[in-house]
């Protein structure tokens, strides 16, 4: 499934400034640490003074094999390659391909309201469309090939959620369309323009459109670790995502492609100074966010279990990307780690304690549970001596004990709190808290 974004912090960089070797070689032993305690797998790469100065990379391609991951390992970067579409869109507005103001009506009338919908807010998450990844039956079909037919007529059975220009919402099928009107005005596959348009001009020898994972080709599979292995993650097909995730790419690749945007080697620079017109804090395929006093744009990933991130400060000259294939973490403490490292500054390095509950113990949280006016359920139950959690219609997912009665998903910034003598639990995830009962 393809992520929403996330944003880092607005947090104070560290008064405490290291050598450059010294913060580089503590940044990679936290990166080692966090693989030897099962937290991550993936490639990490920095550039400072807009020419890269790190790249480090940690665990298994493919774990079945053993066959570990290295600088060329590619990576479906899920979500980042709206920045790669976005940028492609603005190519064909300079070859009077297409305009901003181009109606969605144009290529697929039969969606509803696309007579008011314009390209640009395509690009900005304005079009009212529904997200075709949020309604519980994409994962019915998520990993079975589907046609440019089969996907419009998915997206135009939502309907619209609300009037175009109105609001932002970020919504993957907003992306899928913009690859399609590609394909449709250059008449030529998406991914042989993301080729010639992107990769053959910057020398991205390890970008391109996503298939299936072929491991002998040195892509990497994703994973979940549970009970002391590595599980693979099922593969959404790449003729999903299109223009929305379909992109694998490398972290040196990513910095190669932000710097070269940035340096005004794909499009004009007028025309990337719009892509930064930001509203709702999300531009065209970037997102802005902030760092310290600092502000920066890129964009973030997940797709099945893979994550990734791809982030530039033009202020401080530093960018950040990574690919991850396995996490058991909050992914973005590494990006604020990364951008730590580029600024010279010091990181905490974290704790690795674990907190044990006996099985007995956890079997009273089991149960399925329901909240007045939330359409969703929740099933909570035992798999492997270890609590999961299960939604209606998402994917499960373990919850890691903190304390006797508190519970975290780290990779979704989830915690759940048991209160078994009410039978409930509540749980929270950013702003956001709901009480569930057992029935």
């Amino acid at each position: 499934m393809l992520k929403k974004l996330f944003l880092i912090s607005a947090i104070g960089i560290s008064g405490i400034a290291l050598s450059q070797k010294n913060v580089k070689e503590k940044l990679g032993n936290y990166l080692d640490s966090l693989y030897v305690h099962h937290k991550v797998m993936g490639s990490f790469a920095l550039a400072e003074n807009d020419r890269p100065t790190f790249i480090k990379v940690v665990g298994w391609a493919d774990a079945g094999k053993q066959q570990k991951a290295n600088v060329n390992t590619q990576y479906r970067i899920g979500s980042i390659s709206k920045t790669f579409t976005a940028v492609l869109i603005m190519k064909a507005i300079e070859e009077k391909k297409v305009a901003l103001d181009t109606k969605l009506s144009d290529f697929y009338p039969e969606i509803p309201n696309a007579a008011k919908i314009t390209v640009e807010q395509l690009l900005q998450h304005r079009s009212g469309i529904h997200n075709l990844t949020n309604d519980p039956g994409y994962l019915q079909y998520n990993t079975k090939p589907q046609t440019e037919s089969s996907l419009i007529g998915i997206i135009k059975k939502y309907g619209s959620d609300f009037e175009p220009g109105t609001k932002y919402d970020y919504s993957n099928s907003n992306y899928i369309l913009l690859g399609f009107i590609l394909e449709k005005v250059y008449r030529k596959p998406y991914a042989e323009l993301l080729q010639s348009k992107i990769a053959k001009p910057l020398k991205l020898t390890l970008t391109e459109a996503g298939g299936k994972i072929d491991p002998s080709k040195n892509q990497a599979e994703s994973y979940q670790y549970t009970n002391g292995k590595y599980k693979a993650s099922s593969e959404t097909d790449m003729s999903i995502p299109i223009g929305a995730g379909n992109v694998i790419s490398t972290p040196r690749d990513l910095l190669s492609f932000m710097l070269g945007l940035e340096q005004g080697k794909l499009i004009r620079k007028e025309n990337f100074e719009k892509m930064k017109t930001f509203t709702d804090d999300y531009g065209y395929g970037l997102a802005k966010i902030p760092f310290g006093k600092y502000w920066g744009y890129g964009h973030n990933g997940g797709i099945d279990e893979f994550r990734s991130a791809l982030f530039y400060f033009p202020d401080l000259k530093i960018a950040a990307a990574f690919t991850v294939n396995q996490s058991d973490m909050d992914v973005n403490d590494i990006l604020i780690n990364l951008l730590e490292t580029a600024s010279g500054h010091d990181f905490e390095m974290p704790s690795f304690k674990t907190f044990n509950i006996p099985e007995n113990e956890l079997q009273k949280f089991t149960g399925k549970y329901t909240s007045p006016g939330i359409p969703v359920k929740f099933d909570i139950f035992m798999r492997d001596k270890k609590l999961m959690a299960q939604a209606t219609g998402q994917g499960e997912f373990p919850l890691e004990p903190v304390s006797d009665t508190e519970f975290k998903f780290a990779p979704a910034g989830i915690t759940v709190e048991f209160f078994p003598e009410k039978k409930q639990f509540a749980i929270m995830q950013g702003e956001r808290k709901d009480l569930f009962t057992k029935e």
